[in-house]
């Protein structure tokens, strides 16, 4: 469990962006959600219900690797899952769109 509790958004914010200083984490973070997107237009395209766990297992998955192997951190999902679920698509708009880098 974390030591500090963050009560808004913009105040974890900082935190999440310091959890994914290794830019290999952030790689398989950014291709695990884009996979996830992949996956979820797949579903809407063809309504076969598999596209869906597979968008999970693929959006969580990168990111989980990304913290294990190259971060050797805890994911902040564990204690936030929803600021980080949230933070990831903010973090995937960044490096989008080249204010972060990936």
């Amino acid at each position: 469990m974390a030591a500090v509790r963050y009560d808004t958004f913009a105040r974890f914010y900082p935190y999440y962006l310091a959890q994914h200083e290794h830019r290999l984490c952030r790689r398989t973070h950014f291709l695990g959600t884009s996979s996830a997107i992949a996956a979820v237009a797949q579903y809407i395209a063809t309504p076969n219900s598999w596209w869906l766990p597979l968008a999970v297992v693929t959006g969580y998955g990168g990111a989980w690797i990304g913290h294990f192997v190259f971060e050797k951190n805890r994911p902040a999902t564990f204690d936030y899952p929803w600021y980080s679920f949230r933070a990831d698509w903010v973090m995937y708009w960044e490096m989008l769109t080249g204010k972060l880098s990936w």
